[in-house]
């Protein structure tokens, strides 16, 4: 289609039964117009990605706070938006895909906000994308329901959780849309699409379109995602700084600018979020050829306790409440099971991650499953009380430095043969069942996203690049890894049964994490080989 504009925009056909009603040529135009505003922002930024990556795995590179941004930080005058309506209480978040079953499952689990997820959670089908649009509209309206095989029905109850999304990270795009031929930023159609459906709407509602960012890793990137919000909001009428945005430090070289993101947002910034899983992925990978000093043991030893995650957490705490922003722990990400056993013993690990996550200052956290909602309220019940958050601690104690963010070797651990083959299973079973189209897969009784996929296949990739050591003194190589993959692989085909999906899975398991060079994500190739139709 040609738009008023002059911009051509193709769109391939979507599966989804209500398309139409998402895929509006006003929508697309919308879409095409923040698209062809800031491309070339997006790729420029890209770009100075790839670079640091490089120069900080070379070694040409350290990391410090940026001198050039100093008077941001020893500023102490200046603030962000205040807490906007539904925004003010996140004692409780719950995360997950946009499914319709899951919509209406987070909505009613008793958070206080749902993270409705495109992104790590999701799988990128074009079927997800357009039937979650979909399903979000529906829930605006409170006009969304679902009925199980055995015919119960489930339908939004009369206090649902405020919604906030998650688009797409700024390295993706969506090739189903493409403008003047190339593909659109899979961030700007996430975003793009949902707010022109649905902002007018939460406003009337009231409340409004609010969001998470995930992947920043400057705040260059942040001040890119606050000049969309404001052309945004001036092409659709909607009042300046409506807009609330929770960024994820989710990356290493975000956690260095963490007052700078807030400032870059801050008519729009409601807090920042500590990603815990995709900031060890992140580490991992913009230090993966820096020697034994940066590698990590057994993906299940590295903590929140950990000293250098702890640097982490503490400064996100310091610099949130310092700002007059929430500050938003990590996930829980057990899945409850049949065996009360198990579940006593993860229940009471989940309460003490919790407990210390509030006793450090933060304002809420994550779940996975409705059945952990319980456990994270009564922890944050007992330190928040009738208060809607902790602000007013200000984490003055809190002193960290450069080289306490970077001191990986605090980890400690070993890296062990069960370490090895759990990372090689875990991306198995994960990466096939994000080609089958779930990106929130249920393994080991955790609910897993792409996030551990990439710590599990980058840990292998960094072990045999630095011929780690296993605690049995066998070194990692490549030939050891493959023997062992194929290993792994014969168990999960014995488990799920053996599939085309399940072949490919090892294949990009291994172009991933046995090949010369480690890609920066699985899913950007996997996404463009598997996933499209264009």
């Amino acid at each position: 289609m040609a738009t008023s504009l002059g911009y051509r925009i193709a769109v391939s056909p979507s599966t989804s039964e209500r398309s139409d009603e998402i895929l509006t040529p006003a929508a697309l135009e919308f879409v095409a117009r923040l698209d062809n505003e800031f491309a070339g922002r997006r790729r420029e930024l890209l770009d100075e990605r790839r670079v640091r990556k490089d120069e900080l795995n070379s070694g040409e590179r350290k990391l410090d706070f940026l001198p050039e941004t100093a008077h941001i930080r020893d500023d102490d005058s200046w603030r962000v938006a205040g807490a906007a309506a539904g925004l003010e209480d996140r004692r409780v978040e719950i995360t997950g895909p946009t499914d319709r079953k899951m919509t209406v499952n987070a909505l009613n689990s008793g958070a206080k906000v749902w993270l409705a997820d495109f992104e790590d959670a999701t799988s990128p089908t074009w079927a997800n994308i357009v039937d979650g649009q979909v399903n979000l509209y529906d829930a605006i309206g409170r006009d969304i329901d679902f009925t199980t095989d055995a015919g119960k029905r489930y339908a939004i109850g009369d206090d649902p959780a405020t919604i906030v999304v998650r688009p797409r990270g700024w390295h993706l795009v969506e090739k189903h849309v493409r403008i003047d031929g190339r593909p659109v930023s899979a961030s700007l159609f996430d975003f793009g699409m949902y707010f022109f459906h649905n902002a007018q709407r939460l406003i009337d509602a009231g409340v409004g379109p609010y969001f998470y960012l995930p992947k920043l890793e400057s705040h260059e990137e942040a001040r890119l995602w606050n000049d969309v919000f404001l052309l945004a909001q001036e092409l659709l009428g909607i009042p300046r700084g409506t807009i609330r945005a929770t960024v994820l430090i989710e990356t290493i070289t975000a956690a260095f600018e963490m007052d700078e993101i807030l400032y870059e947002l801050r008519e729009h910034a409601a807090g920042l979020n500590a990603g815990r899983w995709d900031y060890i992925f992140s580490v991992i990978k913009n230090f993966a050829q820096q020697g034994a000093d940066f590698v990590l043991p057994d993906r299940a030893e590295v903590t929140m306790t950990v000293p250098f995650m702890r640097a982490y957490t503490e400064l996100l705490v310091r610099t949130c409440h310092r700002r007059g922003a929430h500050a938003i722990g990590g996930m829980a990400a057990f899945i409850p099971s049949k065996d009360p056993d198990a579940n006593a013993l993860a229940y009471e690990k989940v309460r003490q991650d919790k407990e210390r996550e509030a006793g450090d200052g933060f304002d809420g956290s994550w779940v996975a499953h409705p059945g952990l909602v319980p456990v994270c309220r009564e922890v944050f019940d007992g330190v928040l009380g009738d208060k809607p958050n902790q602000l007013d601690r200000l984490r003055e104690d809190v002193a960290v430095t450069a080289e306490d963010l970077l001191n990986v070797a605090s980890a400690g651990g070993d890296v062990t043969e069960d370490g090895l083959r759990a990372n090689l299973n875990v991306a198995l079973r994960y990466v096939d069942s994000w080609l089958r189209g779930t990106g929130a897969a249920a393994i080991f009784d955790l609910m897993e996203d792409a996030a551990t996929a990439e710590i599990a296949r980058c840990q292998v990739w960094q072990w045999i690049y630095n011929g780690t050591k296993l605690s049995d003194g066998t070194a990692v190589t490549t030939e050891l890894v493959t023997e062992l993959l194929d290993e792994e692989l014969a168990k999960v085909s014995a488990d799920i049964g053996s599939s085309g999906t399940l072949v490919d899975a090892r294949q990009i398991v291994v172009e991933t994490a046995l090949g010369e060079k480690l890609p920066s994500f699985f899913t950007t190739s996997a996404y463009a080989r598997y996933l499209t139709t264009t």
